[in-house]
C-alpha cells in the first residue's frame, strides 16, 4: 500500500486557467498536459489513471501533482533559468506566444520581430529573445509530402524489416539512380579559404554535359557497387543489374529496395529477373524515398564531392564520383536503421493527426 493521495481542489479562478492552457489550440504541450493533469486529479482520479490517460509516466504525474499543491498554479510554469533576473513579465511572454503561434499579421504571412515589437509594443530584442527561449523561427518553414500508396503499410514492413531482420543467406541491396548530374565550372578561380575569410567563388557557372550514376548500398557492409551512364533508362538499369551479378556471390539470395521508376518495370527488366529466380524486388512506397537508405549515401556524395566540385567535362565529372566510390568502400560503414516499422507509422499517423488539427 503507498501513501494515500493528498485530495488536490481547485479554485474557479484556477480551473478557468487551467481549462484555458488546456482549450487553446497551440499552447506548448508540456503546460497543456500539466494542466489536465491537475484538472483530472481534481476529479478525484488517481495518479495511475491519469498516467494511463494522458500517457506519461507515474513520476510525471507525481510530480505536478504536489507542484500544484505547494505552488499552486505557478507552480507549473517552468522554473526560471540562473542569471540575471528577467525583465519581461509572464503576461507579456504569453502575449507574444499567443500572437505568434495563433495569428499573423493583417498584411504578411507571419510575424516579423519589427512587426510583432510594433504590436506588442515591446522591443524587438524582447521578442527575439522570446522566440528563441521557445525555438520558435516564424521566418522558416519546410515542405513535406504524404505518401498515398495504397499498399504504403505492408511496403513499410517488408522493407523495415529487411533492414532490421534481414534473411539468412542473402544480400539486401538499397538500389537507385541519381540522374542527370552536371559537371559544372566556375567562370572565373575561385577565391580559396584563408584566415578570416571563407572560400569564394562566382554564383554563375558554366555547364560541360550531364552524367547518371547508378548505385546499390549493401546494407550490411555499407559497401557501394557504382557505375556511371550517360542516360538512365531501362537499358542502362539492365547493365547495372549486370554489373550487380557479377560482384554478388552467386550462392546468395539478392533482395533489390528500390523505387517505382518506370525503367525498373519494363518488359527487358522482366525478362531479365525472370532468368535469375535468386533476385527478389521490394518496391519503396510511392514519395516515400526516405525507405531507401541509398538516398542517403547520395546525400554524402553530393555533400562532400559534387556541391562544391569543379568539373569541366563529363570524363572528370565521372572519374570525381568513382574516385569517391572507391575511398567509400577502402573503409565502408553501414547506415544502421534503428525505427521499428510500428514506430515509424505511430509517427506518421501523429503527424498526419496534427495537421488535421490545424484547421488549414
Amino acid at each position: 500500500m503507498g501513501r494515500p493521495l493528498v485530495p488536490v481542489s481547485i479554485s474557479a479562478e484556477d480551473q478557468a486557467q487551467l481549462q484555458g492552457w488546456t482549450r487553446r489550440p497551440k499552447t506548448a504541450q508540456a503546460l497543456a498536459m500539466r494542466s489536465r493533469v491537475i484538472l483530472f486529479a481534481a476529479d478525484g482520479l488517481s495518479n495511475t489513471s491519469i498516467a494511463q490517460r494522458l500517457r506519461v509516466s507515474l513520476q510525471t504525474v507525481g510530480k505536478w501533482r504536489q507542484r500544484y499543491l505547494d505552488h499552486g498554479v505557478d507552480g507549473l510554469l517552468d522554473e526560471p533559468r540562473p542569471g540575471t533576473s528577467r525583465k519581461l513579465a509572464d503576461k507579456d511572454v504569453e502575449r507574444v506566444l499567443a500572437l505568434t503561434l495563433e495569428s499573423t499579421p493583417v498584411d504578411a504571412t507571419h510575424w516579423s520581430t519589427r512587426s510583432l515589437a510594433k504590436k506588442t509594443g515591446l522591443s524587438r530584442a524582447s521578442i527575439h529573445r522570446i522566440w528563441r527561449a521557445f525555438s520558435l523561427a516564424p521566418h522558416r518553414s519546410e515542405t513535406f509530402k504524404l505518401s498515398k500508396d495504397p499498399l504504403f503499410i505492408e511496403k513499410v514492413r517488408d522493407i523495415v524489416g529487411l533492414y532490421l531482420a534481414p534473411p539468412d543467406r542473402a544480400l539486401v541491396l538499397c538500389v537507385d539512380e541519381k540522374s542527370q548530374i552536371q559537371a559544372l565550372d566556375r567562370t572565373a578561380p575561385l577565391l580559396p579559404m584563408r584566415p578570416g575569410q571563407i572560400e569564394r567563388r562566382t554564383h554563375d557557372y558554366a555547364r560541360h554535359g550531364t552524367t547518371s550514376l547508378f548505385a546499390a548500398l549493401d546494407t550490411n557492409t555499407g559497401k557501394v557497387i557504382g557505375q556511371t551512364q550517360q542516360r538512365h533508362r531501362s537499358v542502362e538499369f539492365r547493365s547495372f543489374l549486370d554489373t550487380i551479378e557479377a560482384n554478388v556471390p552467386p550462392e546468395l539470395d539478392v533482395h533489390l529496395i528500390l523505387d517505382n521508376y518506370g525503367t525498373h518495370k519494363t518488359a527487358l527488366i522482366r525478362n531479365w529477373l525472370a532468368k535469375r529466380p535468386r533476385y527478389h524486388l521490394h518496391f519503396t512506397p510511392t514519395s516515400a524515398s526516405w525507405l531507401n537508405l541509398v538516398e542517403r549515401w547520395f546525400a554524402a556524395l553530393t555533400e562532400k564531392q559534387l556541391r562544391r566540385g569543379v568539373h569541366r567535362s563529363t570524363k572528370e565529372l565521372r572519374n570525381a564520383i568513382l574516385s569517391f566510390i572507391n575511398s567509400h568502400n577502402e573503409d565502408p560503414k553501414p547506415f544502421v536503421w534503428h525505427k521499428t516499422a510500428d514506430q515509424i507509422l505511430d509517427s506518421i499517423a501523429r503527424f498526419c493527426k496534427r495537421t488535421l488539427e490545424t484547421g488549414h
